[in-house]
């Protein structure tokens, strides 16, 4: 595949080997200590439901990887980037053998096309806006031109900051939230927006999922929570139809009681 840039003046062809084993990937330091806990509160929801996980492949900063170099380039001069989104969704990959750990993904080689990356900012935006190809290919650049992930979230939970672009005749194109605040993310069905409070000790802002139909996508706690509260309505429940019933049977002891007094038999007492 070949590609031209936002430089007319620069071309690069795109391939998708697989990274050989002693391949070196980059260990770049998680920048936020609420990264990691932005990235498992977006995947526990998805857990409940078998026809969002089968088959897929949804990590943080994990490598997502593929070759560019020059048209005129050998494969010797061929460069592999890897980039790690602090969140990715791909669905379907091809199964991994059961004896290798799966340590990167290259599409086409290793399935489809991721379906959505996120990135959570810090204090500065670094290297997610980078839009222009050059020695070192920025993450929006590399999303958008080389893997060409149809969705690219960027989010920053302390300024309460989300954009969602997705890739429209090859470039981003930023979308306009619908009147919840929420961005429709095809590939998964789901509807992606911000919720505000506290989980897993952590109080702010989440990017969180609603389905088609504007229900929220519980957490695993929450899901306990519900059911206790079901459970204890039912118990409610019960209990107010054995006191129905009690006071059903006390008030027909008082009736039989004055009948018999009146000289009324019972039907049973004939």
């Amino acid at each position: 595949m070949i590609v031209a840039t936002n430089n007319p003046e620069t071309k690069f062809r795109i391939t998708w080997p697989l990274l050989p084993e002693d391949f070196q990937l980059p260990d770049d330091p998680v920048e936020d200590e609420s990264q990691p806990l932005l990235a498992a509160a977006l995947r526990q929801p998805l857990t409940a439901f078998s026809e969002l996980m089968q088959d897929a492949l949804i990590v943080s900063n994990f490598a997502l990887c593929a070759g560019v170099s020059l048209p005129e380039a050998s494969s010797e001069e061929e460069k592999i980037i890897c980039k790690a989104p602090d969140w990715m969704y791909v669905r379907p990959v091809n199964p991994e053998n059961v004896s290798r750990i799966r340590r990167s993904y290259t599409p086409n080689a290793e399935g489809t096309i991721p379906q959505i990356v996120m990135e959570f900012l810090s204090e500065t935006r670094g290297e997610e806006y980078a839009k222009e190809f050059s020695s070192r290919v920025g993450k929006w650049f590399f999303y958008e031109q080389i893997i060409k992930v149809p969705q690219y979230v960027i989010f920053k939970a302390k300024t309460a900051f989300l954009e969602v672009y997705a890739l429209e005749s090859g470039a981003y194109k930023l979308q306009e939230a619908d009147e919840n605040g929420r961005y429709w993310i095809p590939g998964l069905n789901l509807f992606l927006g911000m919720w505000e409070g506290t989980h897993e000790g952590r109080t702010g802002r989440w990017l969180r999922w609603w389905n088609a139909g504007g229900d929220l996508l519980l957490w695993s706690e929450e899901r306990v929570e519900l059911e206790r509260q079901r459970a204890e309505l039912e118990r409610q429940r019960a209990e107010l139809e054995r006191q129905r019933a009690e006071q059903e049977r006390l008030r027909a002891e008082r009736l039989a009681e004055k009948l018999r007094q009146a000289g009324i038999p019972l039907d049973d007492e004939e």
